[in-house]
């Protein structure tokens, strides 16, 4: 992410004939699971080490299935084995033959029982396992033996060695800041302890991005800084230990420097090189499961047009490639990943990396590319309020592109960093539910186009000393979504007026392939047919429930509920009371400007601007719909709503805006503001 102190802003291939979907009645397949060779330490594994599996579905039934598993070992003798997999739909184990299976979470581990704990090298065990499943019965994707991603050969398949590498997390803001220190943009150092909680957590990557732009000596060998170096080796070691892939780069170094090449061609080639020669050296005996990165988000400025700069990217990239592999050691096989001009999914972009890669015949090569939605709904402008259609249409025209150009002809990739752009405030720009949404159709849909993904955070999401995550429903969303999917709705925000009788409240039910299984106020189940009715995706609150749980009608949420489906995380729905807003006058000045806002328990969804001439007014004036944050934001505690400077630097003098503030509830309040000089008045309609 091209950040400053805040950012602005595959589960992967393993083989064809793994990806198998079981549902009720389907069909029984016998599949080849195999993955890559890895070792768990910090030091390479055996060259000989290799394995196999082939898991077959011997029988199954409505919630219930028989499975059958054969392990080959392609290495060296082994005494004591075991295998491990991570359920991808959820399912468990309820009895087990030749083998002890235990599950934590998702992740199933099968150990040998004393008769069987040789395994001779091309020699084969197996074991067989009663189990249950809801929703789906998916096919687990990837296998370990003793530690070693079974391939099915003695060698690495970077496709499978990218699946395991799902779920991935960025350390961002920290090794990768512009100032001299790790902290200088408000993030502590790392710590071992946070390492711990990344695995804890579930994650299997952790992506460190590092700028070195600040910690370089002078032409021509622009040595890095050793302590600085010495540093990034330490956290990297530290990540290894705890058996995570690891991915490290060259970060803001992209635009501080890099992308002045179209105008210092051999300047920047010459420090570039310089910088991954010194790299390559000191880890090139890390382990396997070390990546290197050749840069982050590549852009040039004052080029000729994107043709010239596509050239460029491929220039780096070639030489990034070639002064790893010569570098010798690990480095020879390590995977190496290759961005996209801007890590962008573009087509044209796409295909210009992919004809690179498949122009170097280097089999351990990974595409990447960035994911932050659809503009207008990521930053909340233009009114992007919603994750609609055209929203959802952005995500799986993008992951479709990506898996089409770079997964079906057998190149991995990683999508090395998502989110929200409107988490570059908080997040809370984009409202929660359409929010959540959104997590949960990238999480699916990633899983199903086999991208591996690695969640952007740069502090913002899990406390680095706390080790709170500052969203809780929004992470039990993601981490969901990485097994499963999770039924939603069309809203999470059920409106009642206090000023009019409570009527009954229908709203739609996303499914996404679930049951609707129970309606909950707490911990008690709420009576369908008295408390609300369920007609295919049309879910009604009754009247006398909201009336009931409504209480003395106090202005906001009155009472959660919460919808329960067959799998996945439940859909909160808040029961709201409100009165349209109450807007009043008021003066200031373009730095400092509030109007006085009674909410009366309703949210703030939208604003527009625009001219008594009606052109659009203030900033991105293609729209009249401002951007959340960015022109104006609520305040819900102090009760005012603040115009920002940016948005009155954008406003003509002594010209008046009408403001229509559009709130969540379907009430609209149109506002009047005037700017001259620096003088700000507001006054209501």
């Amino acid at each position: 992410m091209q950040s400053r102190r805040i950012f602005r802003g595959r589960v992967a291939a393993v083989l064809a004939a793994v990806v198998a979907t079981f549902t009720a009645g389907a069909g029984l397949t016998a599949v080849d699971a195999t993955a890559t060779t890895a070792s768990t330490t910090t030091t390479a594994a055996p060259a000989a080490a290799g394995c196999s599996v082939s898991y077959s579905v011997t029988s199954q039934w409505p919630g219930g299935f028989n499975a059958d598993v054969a392990v080959t070992n392609l290495g060296a003798p082994i005494d004591g084995w075991q295998l491990v997999w991570t359920w991808p739909s959820g399912q468990r184990t309820t009895q087990a033959w030749n083998a002890t299976i235990t599950t934590s979470g998702t992740r199933a581990t099968a150990k040998n029982v004393g008769y069987n704990a040789r395994i001779g090298t091309n020699a084969k065990v197996s074991f067989g396992f009663g189990g249950t499943w809801t929703g789906s019965n998916l096919v687990p994707t990837s296998f370990e033996l003793n530690g070693v991603l079974c391939t099915g050969s003695g060698s690495s398949d970077a496709m499978a060695t990218v699946a395991a590498m799902q779920p991935g997390w960025n350390l961002g803001n920290t090794l990768d800041s512009t100032g001299s220190d790790e902290t200088s943009w408000g993030n502590p150092r790392v710590t071992e302890a946070l390492l711990d909680q990344i695995k804890a957590q579930g994650f299997k990557s952790i992506r460190i991005p590092v700028t070195w732009s600040q910690h370089l000596g002078t032409a021509p060998s622009y040595p890095i800084e050793a302590a600085y170096l010495t540093r990034v080796q330490e956290v990297v070691g530290w990540a290894l230990a705890r058996d995570l892939y690891v991915m490290i780069n060259l970060h803001h170094d992209s635009w501080q420097w890099i992308n002045t090449m179209p105008t210092d061609h051999d300047g920047v080639l010459a420090r570039y090189n310089a910088i991954w020669t010194q790299l390559a050296e000191a880890f090139k005996t890390s382990g396997p499961k070390l990546t290197l990165e050749s840069v982050n988000e590549p852009q040039f400025a004052n080029s000729s047009g994107q043709a010239q700069e596509v050239q460029l990217l491929n220039e780096l990239n070639t030489s990034f490639r070639d002064i790893v592999r010569r570098s010798g050691g690990n480095n020879a096989t390590r995977l190496l990943v290759l961005p996209t001009l801007h890590t962008s999914s573009d087509q044209v972009l796409l295909d210009a990396l992919a004809t690179s890669i498949q122009g170097y015949n280097d089999p351990n090569l990974i595409a990447t590319v960035h994911y932050y939605g659809y503009w207008p709904f990521s930053v909340n402008v233009a009114g992007g309020t919603h994750f609609d259609a055209t929203a959802q249409k952005d995500l799986t025209d993008s992951f479709d592109r990506v898996h089409t150009t770079f997964v079906a002809r057998g190149i991995p990739v990683i999508l090395g960093e998502y989110g929200l752009l409107g988490f570059d405030r908080h997040t809370g720009t984009i409202q929660q539910g359409e929010k959540l949404k959104f997590f949960e159709l990238f999480g699916h849909y990633a899983r199903a186009k086999q991208l591996t993904t690695m969640l952007w955070d740069n502090g913002q999401h899990l406390g680095r000393t706390s080790f709170q995550w500052s969203d809780p429903e929004l992470i039990a969303q993601i981490k969901s979504s990485w097994t499963t999917r999770s039924g939603t709705a069309s809203t999470d925000q059920v409106f009642s007026a206090k000023s009019t009788a409570i009527t009954a409240k229908t709203i739609t039910l996303n499914l996404n392939g679930t049951s609707f299984t129970a309606l909950r106020h707490g911990s008690t189940d709420l009576t369908r047919g008295t408390d609300y009715t369920i007609q295919g995706d049309q879910l009604t609150l009754t009247a006398a429930l909201l009336t009931r749980l409504s209480g003395s009608r106090e202005y906001g949420t009155n009472a959660t509920l919460s919808a329960r489906f067959s799998a996945g995380v439940p859909w909160r729905i808040n029961l709201i009371t409100y009165d349209a807003p109450v807007l009043s006058n008021a003066a200031g000045t373009t730095s400092a400007f509030a109007i006085p806002t009674s909410f009366r328990g309703d949210l703030l969804a939208t604003m527009e601007a625009k001219y008594d001439d009606g052109t659009n007014a203030g900033p991105h004036d293609w729209t009249p719909y401002k951007e959340f944050d960015r022109a104006f934001a609520p305040n819900y505690t102090t009760g005012v709503t603040t115009l920002t400077p940016d948005f009155f630097t954008a406003v003509r003098d002594n010209a008046r805006v009408t403001l229509t503030f559009h709130y969540w509830s379907g009430t609209k309040v149109t506002y009047y503001v005037t700017k001259s000089g620096t003088t700000v008045t507001g006054t209501t309609a």
